[in-house]
């Protein structure tokens, strides 16, 4: 088997973040979106990986030989952002007839893994939504088959998204699908969808069943994935290099700090992710992120996202406050 996972987005919604930085490599409760991802994966037994690259695809290539040289990762190139299913239909050569475990690069979950390896059709991971017109949807019987997928429907006939695991043991079936459809240039909302290729799969005869994830954790934008940061601190436990030690300093758990770090006089946490060789003096962060090789002095933070190599700095301020007060020093 092999894992494929798109990684070629630009990741518009996380902007300015995105215009250095892949998405998948943004940090997130001490690791990166992608390595979230592979450790799942290769931790199932997986070891072989197809990552589809285009916006800032050296970053990844050089990230997954860098951190992971014991599996074999190969790497294709989408130069034009025509859609998932474009994406995936470059990987046909390489795929041959080995079956396909494919995680979209923003896709982090909770769920059964080696239950969803072991399964005999093929399958697709699901979660009820509030609001499923902006996700892939799922219906399904009563035997838990899925007989339909319809890609962002303006009037949904389930609840039920897709969430973007899927495993397909009918490749070529998939890859001629795939094909067809971009031959005949069907297109939902003007992609090649991954969903449509199902679709044609399913009413040709393909089985699909469902499984549920658990926990779906969304890394879109800033919002939620300063959400996510928080909730998977809370599932990994705090994570401080042992050579630390803070001057002054009061921590707040959970949360994570890379190596290298120098904080002074300072309150954080709770749910504060740091990247490597930061500097934080004088100042206060909660439910933020915060990248590498920044520098923070006399500010407040809460609910933000600073990029790596920034510097942010307050302004100090001498404050004699009676009882009973509310000061508002800015915008939140």
């Amino acid at each position: 088997m092999k894992a494929i996972i798109p990684v070629a987005g630009a990741g518009t919604k996380l902007r300015p973040h995105t215009y250095t930085q892949p998405k998948a490599l943004i940090p997130l409760a001490g690791k990166t979106i992608l390595s979230i991802i592979v450790d799942q994966l290769s931790e199932a037994g997986i070891n072989e990986f197809i990552f589809i690259v285009g916006y800032l695809g050296e970053k990844i290539q050089d990230y997954v030989k860098e951190k992971y040289p014991h599996l074999t990762a190969h790497f294709v190139y989408q130069n034009e952002r025509q859609g998932i299913g474009h994406a995936i239909l470059l990987t046909k050569d390489i795929v041959g007839d080995d079956e396909i475990f494919i995680v979209l690069g923003d896709t982090i979950c909770e769920y059964d893994l080696p239950s969803v390896l072991s399964m005999e059709n093929s399958v697709l991971g699901v979660k009820r939504v509030d609001d499923p017109r902006d996700f892939g949807v799922a219906e399904i019987d009563e035997h838990g088959l899925i007989t339909r997928v319809v890609e962002k429907p303006q009037i949904p006939k389930s609840n039920l998204a897709l969430v973007g695991i899927y495993r397909i043991k009918e490749t070529r079936f998939l890859f001629s699908c795939l094909a067809s459809n971009i031959n005949n240039q069907l297109t939902s909302y003007g992609e090649y969808s991954l969903t449509d290729a199902i679709e044609c799969m399913i009413n040709n005869g393909a089985k699909f069943h469902s499984f549920k994830v658990q926990n779906w954790f969304d890394c879109g934008k800033k919002e939620t994935l300063l959400d996510s940061n928080a909730k998977l601190l809370k599932k990994f436990g705090s994570a401080i290099s042992p050579e630390h030690q803070f001057e002054n300093t009061i921590i707040i758990e959970p949360v994570s700090i890379a190596s290298g770090c120098d904080i002074k006089n300072s309150i954080i946490g709770p749910n504060v992710a740091i990247g490597e060789k930061t500097n934080v003096n004088y100042s206060i962060v909660q439910d933020s992120i915060i990248g590498s090789f920044a520098n923070l002095n006399d500010i407040v933070l809460t609910h933000s996202l600073i990029g790596s190599d920034t510097e942010v700095k307050g302004e100090s301020r001498s404050l004699n406050i009676g009882d009973n007060t509310e000061i508002d020093l800015g915008e939140s």
